[in-house]
């Protein structure tokens, strides 16, 4: 008898451990589902009557024997798929960036994407059919929780108490390829909670926790991709195969100092880089207003933050260590103009005016892009 409290927690901890081996993504939105209302002239769907059964002695009864002999002569109706079965899928890939090919047209594609953000515990904070775009809202991933002997022998009463540091949202981006089938690009976005506080002459001040962006993990997006082609009917196996090649990367090359506008050249035709290029201005977390694929032109607002506002750059006042550093940098609005043709592609950062952005911030909105499609 004395040994079986410690068999019970040996047991609850191989359980924990097993747990975390086999769940690494559990998200679980930060938000709430609005709630659900049936509209007054809701139509109710017609009920399938093929697992009906008939009434096929007069008195009323039925036997199962009776049943089948009446069914065998009678052809089975096709049942419906769970999956859609889409035989053309595959992976693009070009540096760290992916998307999906799909042979079927957007608007067949968009429902099922939303059903599978929802499905993975997403609530879409965000949706654009004519633009192509939608969004999540921020969520956890509770996979990410450690799942210790104490937690599981609790259970779920206590669940909601466990929280993590870090949220996720994504963004799905719909293309209509030249086939006419759709190019599917995931975007990931990433926060983490840190810890702020201040110390006078030793004593703690008062502190308080704030959301900074992380990089994008590259990887996140391959698994979503992943998990979106299985649910588009592609088995397990060849999912992970198709996101196991790799393609080579394309050269790209920064163009910067002197008189040139600042800018990249990659070897690619226009329509590819078009689309990367959108892929890297989302996964940077640039504010895209607006945008004009027959001009080639995005319409971004970016907020340098180490953009210098003030007037005086002399030595005083990089020593003012007095000055507040709370002031935020103000979103300037820019245009990223796009220009190619099949063999090679060029892209210039521009002012609102349409003036070259010759300056350090045009310089990093390069770098940045340089960074996603190097």
């Amino acid at each position: 008898m004395r040994k079986t409290p410690l068999l019970l927690l040996l047991t609850l901890s191989l359980a924990g451990c097993s747990v975390l081996e086999g769940k690494k993504i559990d998200y679980k939105s930060a938000g709430s589902l609005p709630p659900l209302e049936a509209p007054p002239d809701l139509v109710l769907p017609s009920g399938d009557g093929r697992f009906a059964v008939p009434e096929i002695n007069p008195k009323g009864s039925a036997t199962f024997s009776a049943y089948d002999r009446e069914r065998a002569g009678k052809p089975q109706q096709g049942s419906q798929t769970l999956l859609p079965q889409v035989e053309k899928v595959s992976i693009q890939r070009a540096g760290t960036q992916r998307w999906m090919e799909v042979h079927l047209p957007a608007r067949e594609v968009w429902p099922i994407v939303k059903d599978f953000w929802q499905e993975m515990g997403f609530i879409i904070s965000l949706e654009s059919p004519e633009s192509g775009v939608m969004e999540t809202d921020w969520a956890e991933n509770r996979a990410k929780i450690p799942q210790d002997a104490l937690r599981g022998f609790l259970g779920k009463a206590l669940d909601s108490i466990y929280s993590t540091a870090e949220r996720d949202k994504f963004r799905t981006r719909l293309e209509t390829a030249a086939d006419g089938g759709t190019e599917i690009y995931i975007s990931h976005r990433g926060m983490y909670e840190v810890y702020e506080g201040t110390q006078t002459g030793g004593d703690q001040g008062q502190g308080r926790t704030v959301w900074q962006p992380r990089p994008a993990d590259p990887e996140l997006e391959a698994e979503m991709l992943r998990r979106l082609m299985v649910r588009f009917g592609v088995e397990e196996a060849r999912a992970q195969s198709l996101l196991a090649e790799k393609d080579a990367p394309p050269r790209a090359t920064l163009v910067r100092g002197g008189d040139a506008v600042p800018g990249i050249v990659v070897p690619e035709s226009f329509d590819r880089a078009w689309r990367r290029i959108g892929l890297a201005l989302d996964r940077i977390g640039f504010t895209v207003e607006d945008r004009d694929r027959a001009a080639g032109v995005y319409f971004v607002r970016y907020a340098d933050p180490e953009a210098d506002t003030g007037k005086d750059k002399g030595l005083l006042s990089k020593l003012a260590f007095w000055r507040g550093k709370d002031k935020k940098a103000q979103a300037l609005r820019y245009q990223i103009r796009v220009q190619g043709d099949e063999a090679r592609t060029q892209l210039g950062v521009y002012m609102d005016d349409g003036s070259p952005a010759r300056n350090e911030t045009g310089q990093r909105i390069a770098s940045l892009l340089f960074e996603q499609l190097k």
